[in-house]
């Protein structure tokens, strides 16, 4: 057509955009679990942390609360950026739309791309689903924590996940103190880059509001699922994604900005999920399911058990929270031809997933490699650091 714009391949096709072929992914037009029409909206204040927090738990629990995180100086650092990123001001769209292309194709692989740019390594798209945004969430107002009412009728969300880090968990136990830093890691990062996205739109004339840790108003898992990120897995109402496992965090975007959306995709996990009970045999709050998916709340689920997650790793006097379920999946691989193979294998050939989980268990992964533990092990108890108690010689 004469006079037509021409983008750049980059933006035209479907090249590879992040550090991982998600363009390569099987999509589906619907996600692998059954979502019905009765999914019911949920109040932030009823997540574990938050029932801990007001004593649900007992008092153990409720007094922990407070220091799990700073605890340990790392997370407690990684903490305070995260909360201060949380308390800037939401900002409005400029008073004039910026003179973009008019496909929202294009517009949503340039949007990606500022995602990739900025540090994510993952990003997925989907409509805003209602039953995805809180009834109620937790907010900082002037250095206070307040409960708000939630209204949020954007149309999309731009989702997008941070790797925590796979040589440091390799490191790791799973449960010691560089947990979470390790989810601080992921959590920091989001905030970073949600905030810039968001007020990058916003710049461009259009509504946008960042939603990452302190500061979320939607639920995760749905938008994380109809996005394409990933498939729901046995840890109960996570999203996997297959080149990170669950070694992720995530933060979203949401926007009037018209983008094409993802679909979900399905790379064979629910089988490999129905077979594999590694991480229910080594969650030390036995807090996950070894049983079948159940409907809950009008959707399909592995139901864990959240109470004693968020307890445990409230109150893990060896450590900083918990991270033993990611490290003993075996989808908690990094990029390479081997791995890479294996994960076609599970997608196209399922009767041999029984195999590969004992393959899994015959080379060692999910233990501790000592070799890539760089961290020194430290609690900070009334503003002194010194070593873990739990850790002292007798």
């Amino acid at each position: 057509m004469k006079g037509e714009q021409k983008y750049p391949e980059i933006l035209a096709e479907e090249t590879q955009l992040g550090p991982y072929p998600m363009e390569k992914l099987k999509r589906v037009d619907k996600p692998t679990i059954s979502i019905t029409d009765n999914v019911q909206r949920f109040d932030d204040r009823e997540h574990g942390f938050s029932r801990a927090a007001r004593g649900d738990y007992g008092p153990l629990a409720q007094s922990e609360f407070p220091r799990f995180v700073p605890k340990y100086p790392l997370s407690g650092a990684q903490l305070d950026m995260t909360a201060y990123l949380a308390a800037r001001a939401q900002g409005i769209e400029a008073s004039s739309k910026a003179p973009l292309p008019k496909d929202p194709e294009i517009l949503s692989r340039h949007i990606k791309s500022v995602g990739y740019f900025l540090g994510a390594d993952v990003v997925g798209i989907c409509q805003l689903p209602q039953y995805a945004v809180y009834t109620h969430y937790t907010s900082i107002i002037g250095g206070q924590m307040e409960v708000q009412e939630v209204e949020l009728n954007h149309k999309f969300a731009i989702a997008f996940v941070v790797d925590q880090g796979y040589k440091t968990l390799d490191g790791s136990t799973g449960h010691d103190w560089i947990a979470n830093s390790l989810s601080f890691r992921g959590y920091s990062t989001c905030a970073f880059i949600s905030r810039i996205l968001a007020d990058y739109i916003r710049r461009l004339g259009y509504p946008a509001r960042a939603h990452h840790f302190f500061d979320y108003q939607v639920v995760l898992p749905p938008v994380l699922l109809l996005a394409g990120i990933g498939e729901m897995c046995r840890l109960g109402g996570i999203v996997l994604n297959p080149f990170l496992g669950t070694r992720f965090k995530a933060a979203v975007v949401t926007t009037d900005l018209p983008l094409a959306i993802d679909k979900p995709v399905d790379f064979g996990l629910q089988d490999f999920c129905k077979k594999c009970m590694k991480c229910a045999d080594d969650c030390p709050a036995k807090a996950i399911s070894n049983g079948d998916t159940v409907m809950y709340n009008g959707y399909e689920t592995w139901k864990a058990n959240t109470d004693l997650c968020s307890k445990y790793r409230v109150t893990n006097q060896n450590g900083s929270a918990c991270a033993s379920c990611i490290k003993s999946c075996p989808w908690n691989k990094p990029a390479g031809s081997t791995h890479d193979t294996v994960r076609w294998l599970i997608q196209h050939t399922p009767f041999l997933n029984d195999f590969i989980i004992k393959m899994d268990d015959l080379w060692a992964y999910g233990k501790q490699n000592i070799k890539n533990k760089w961290w020194f092990d430290l609690e900070t108890v009334d503003d002194i650091v010194q070593i873990p108690k739990t850790m002292r010689k007798k």
